[in-house]
């Protein structure tokens, strides 16, 4: 019996201690989004009232100062009131009597915080690796077919199908978006540039939204270079502009009906692929997988909320920007309707995409 129990408890803290690394994965993110927002807001004097984490009741809270600090029951997401944020003030230090320039900050803190986490987690990972790769052709598979079409050992990839190539990561994305298995490419040769185009390759069949898509498998091998300091910093940068792109060209992709809402995860769906990428990195001493969904993820965050749309900070953004440009403020009642009816419908597709995770954890 001792024994069985003690097997019962292994499979369950082998499922749950995964998931509590995905949760807490996301309470960073939330917490150091708010903390962007809430350190900006006291270097500029403005009052806060509260910094809360989660949503729902209070569980646990302490007064410091004039702001309350919460730690609230669903761990959903969080917030920090600020007073004059959504309503009129005649304290000099509320929100809404701050100078636009300064509002504007405040308001972006938190989004660019994400971003920054993004590229810190990837540095983290590329200085794990053994070797970070380039966007440079080391040499070719035995029987490669691009090799007979004008590739060549040493080649730095600048274009794939008139799209920039950043780092190693492009390589793999744009040529995944080509769907004839022939691929135009700018590569760099001995300092010059050199367009090679109509390179085959073997393809592979992917269905994507119903469709199917023959897809280029590359043949050749990249160049890899040690992780130094000098190198971490660079391919960081660059790799997280790829991902950047990744997030734009798939977003592009929903906004045009490429994908649909059965293929979004919420936070639930996200949890799990974090989870289940955790026990991967776990089981195969591997962890750049992990990483790299991280840094994708904080990346995501961070730009979905400055995006211009109504209840996100963007949405804010963008009624500051115009502030700023017309020198006049939009009418608070129309500015804050807008907002609202941008959080209903934010809330409902939210609430969509929610059951369809976990219909899709039910049934897979």
């Amino acid at each position: 019996m001792k024994a069985i129990s003690l097997s019962i408890a292994s499979v369950v803290a082998g499922k749950a201690i995964p998931i509590l690394i995905a949760i807490l994965f996301f309470g960073l993110l939330i917490f150091f989004h708010e903390l962007g927002h809430f350190a900006f807001a006291k270097l500029f004097g403005v009052k806060v009232n509260e910094f809360a984490m989660g949503m729902g009741p209070t569980l646990f809270k302490f007064k410091r100062g004039e702001t309350k600090y919460a730690l609230r029951l669903f761990p959903i997401g969080g917030f920090v009131s600020m007073d004059g944020e959504d309503e009129a003030s005649d304290n000099e230090r509320a929100f809404c009597n701050k100078p636009a320039w300064q509002r504007f900050i405040i308001v972006a803190a938190g989004g660019t915080i994400n971003l920054i986490m993004g590229i810190i987690i990837v540095a983290i990972m590329l200085s794990q690796s053994e070797l970070i790769g380039t966007p440079v052709i080391h040499s070719f598979e035995e029987n490669a077919v691009s090799s007979q079409y004008g590739l060549q050992k040493g080649d730095r990839f600048v274009e794939i199908n008139g799209s920039k190539v950043f780092s190693e990561y492009d390589l793999g994305f744009l040529m995944m978006r080509d769907h004839d298995g022939t691929v135009d490419f700018v590569v760099e040769r001995k300092g010059e540039k050199v367009k090679v185009d109509g390179v085959k390759f073997n393809t592979t069949e992917q269905d994507f939204n119903g469709t199917i898509m023959n897809i280029p498998v590359s043949d050749f091998i990249i160049v890899g270079v040690d992780p130094t300091v000098g190198s971490v910093l660079k391919y960081s940068l660059s790799e997280s502009v790829s991902i950047v792109r990744i997030v734009w060209v798939s977003l592009y992709d929903l906004a045009t009906g490429q994908y649909g809402i059965k293929d979004l995860s919420g936070p639930v769906g996200t949890v799990s692929f974090v989870a289940d990428a955790a026990v991967q990195a776990k089981e195969e001493t591997d962890y750049s997988y992990l990483f790299l969904l991280m840094s994708l993820i904080a990346i995501n965050i961070g730009l979905m909320n400055l995006l211009p749309l109504p209840a996100l900070d963007g949405g804010r953004l963008f009624f500051i920007l115009i502030e700023m440009i017309f020198r006049k403020k939009v009418p608070s009642k129309i500015e804050g309707t807008i907002h609202t009816v941008g959080m209903v419908l934010l809330l409902a597709l939210m609430a969509v995409i929610t059951f369809s995770d976990i219909f899709k954890l039910v049934k897979g």
